[in-house]
């Protein structure tokens, strides 16, 4: 029995060398040592025309002039959010395949929404989150470079956000880091392998917390260069501080400008401390997060001054990292892919002054009354299990006790509640599978069939859908706008092109793996690009 054990343990081992021998011999020295993948929140083609003469020459103008630029991807989906958006462009599909239809999912089990990534095996570092990729359903490009790799490839991922850095990073990457909102540390989970030395010397030497109270965001130009401001915006220069008396202020840290100073400083510091893109025989990929969102702080919901000083400060960021990666790897030996995803959340409250009609949808009273419905129509009982912002969940054990079909519940609810002030309509999820309508393919794709709830609400453009079931409650205006959001590929072989005609999100993932000449992830529904 112990000859067998050897045996096994030297045949594995000879397999592992032989593997080892074929992804050195078989590596192409012509195929980028370094893959960077960045996804910017909320970016918008029209704001990079309208400010790019305030743009550095080695941000996005180089992108702009020497890769592939697409002003208009198109996410054909209802996606409104950063962690669903990655989810998309990373693996080539859409949410009812991906399993990833935002950053929370309701649980029936638990009566309340969760994290979509949640996973109680999988401990955090530096963190109390319990997060892995176990519950993103399909592969990802860093799990592609990562196989193709043969496992010996570095790969990595930083955000401010921990579900769209371990998105990026996928089921197979080294290490996915972000920032904490609890100390402001930088974090990762147990499911990965690695948790780099640097970033634990960081969070020991060089934490947050010690910077936070110090830190403020100022306009970087002097106000009158910035295009388009109000003039009584010209006269008052914005100031805001992030004091750690305030219990949210690393989630404020993180929607605001100065953050993308910090996530540069992280990948600037994985580039040169894992020697990333310094290997001969294979390709690391480094995947990057920022945030181009508009500031949802400022005081009189104004906040266009605000907006282009992120996109000026985004642009020397992005220098700062193209010139290290040039000094490092060299540009000529890596591919850099940038995104947005693909949604623009510019709404506010409009003040009364203006009298656009408005009103308050109050979730809680939605549920209340639909519940009081059906209980006069059919005995007394709790026949919502939940509501999470425009999705209602039944209770099919209550129905059940009441004689009453699901079927016949929800459609007995969809026509109470489009009598309802604010909501302009509401599909069962039956209806929406089964529509073959443009609309409802947009609809359909963001989705996830075995997560989703009974019932889907629309809301009129204009009010605000308050959730108050949960503590503090949060104010969502609705507001139906569309924007072009831009894609570039910089790559060795890449020919600089500008392509104005829409293309669809779900090619990006296909037409990066196809630049590297590796396999594209395994639930990819898209061609590749022409280019």
């Amino acid at each position: 029995m112990a000859d067998r054990k050897i045996s096994s343990r030297l045949l594995g081992s000879l397999l592992m060398g032989l593997m080892t021998i074929n992804v050195a011999v078989g590596a192409d020295s012509s195929r980028p040592k370094l893959v960077v993948g960045i996804v910017v929140d909320q970016l918008r083609t029209d704001y990079l025309q309208y400010l790019e003469q305030l743009f550095g020459e080695s941000g996005f103008r180089r992108l702009m002039k020497e890769g592939l630029y697409l002003r208009h991807v198109d996410f054909k989906a209802d996606l409104h959010d950063p962690v669903a958006a990655t989810a998309l462009l990373f693996t080539g599909n859409y949410p009812n395949a991906s399993g990833i239809p935002g950053p929370e999912i309701y649980r029936a089990d638990a009566a309340k929404p969760t994290p979509t990534l949640e996973d109680a095996n999988s401990l955090g570092n530096f963190t109390k989150e319990a997060l892995s990729p176990v519950n993103l359903r399909i592969s990802t490009i860093s799990d592609e470079v990562a196989i193709d790799g043969g496992g010996l490839t570095s790969v990595y991922a930083i955000a401010p956000d921990p579900q769209q850095a371990i998105i990026m990073a996928g089921h197979a990457g080294n290490c996915a880091l972000w920032i904490n909102d609890a100390d402001g540390k930088w974090s990762s989970t147990a499911y990965y392998r690695d948790f780099p030395q640097f970033i634990t010397n960081r969070n020991r030497q060089h934490p947050l917390s010690a910077r936070l109270d110090t830190l403020s965001w100022r306009p970087a130009l002097n106000l009158d260069r910035y295009p388009g401001i109000a003039p009584q915006k010209r006269h008052y220069p914005f100031r805001y501080t992030f004091p750690l008396s305030d219990r949210d202020a690393y989630s404020r840290f993180k929607s605001a400008a100065p953050v993308n100073t910090e996530v540069t400083d992280v990948a600037i510091d994985a580039i040169r401390q894992l020697n990333l893109g310094r290997r001969p025989d294979g390709t690391d990929m480094l995947s990057i997060a920022y945030t181009a969102a508009p500031f949802k702080y400022v005081a009189d919901g104004d906040y266009r001054l605000e907006l282009e000083d992120t996109y000026i400060r985004l642009d020397a960021q992005l220098e700062r990292l193209l010139r290290t990666i040039d000094r490092e790897v060299g540009l000529d030996n890596t591919l850099i892919f940038l995104s947005s995803t693909g949604y623009y959340d510019d709404a506010s409250v409009d003040d009364p002054k203006y009298r656009i009609p408005s009103g308050d949808v109050s979730l809680k009273r939605v549920e209340s009354l639909l519940n009081s419905y059906l209980s006069a129509k059919y005995g007394n009982a709790d026949y919502i299990r939940g509501i999470y912002f425009n999705q209602i969940f039944l209770d099919h054990q209550a129905l059940q006790a009441h004689s009453l079909s699901p079927e016949k519940a929800r459609e007995e609810a969809r026509e109470f509640l489009v009598k309802m002030s604010g909501i302009s309509d509401a599909r069962t999820l039956g209806e929406i599978l089964a529509d073959t309508s443009d609309e409802a393919t947009r609809q359909r794709r963001a989705v996830d069939p075995k997560t989703a709830g009974d019932i889907f609400l629309s809301f009129l453009p204009g009010w605000n859908v308050v959730d108050d079931s949960r503590f503090p409650p949060t104010v969502t205006p609705i507001r139906a706008g569309m924007v072009s959001t831009p894609f570039f590929l910089m790559a060795p072989g890449v020919t600089p092109e500008v392509i104005a005609t829409p293309v669809d999100a779900a090619a990006i993932a296909p037409t990066v793996t196809s630049a590297l000449h590796i396999r594209s992830p395994n639930g990819a529904s898209a061609h590749p690009i022409n280019y």
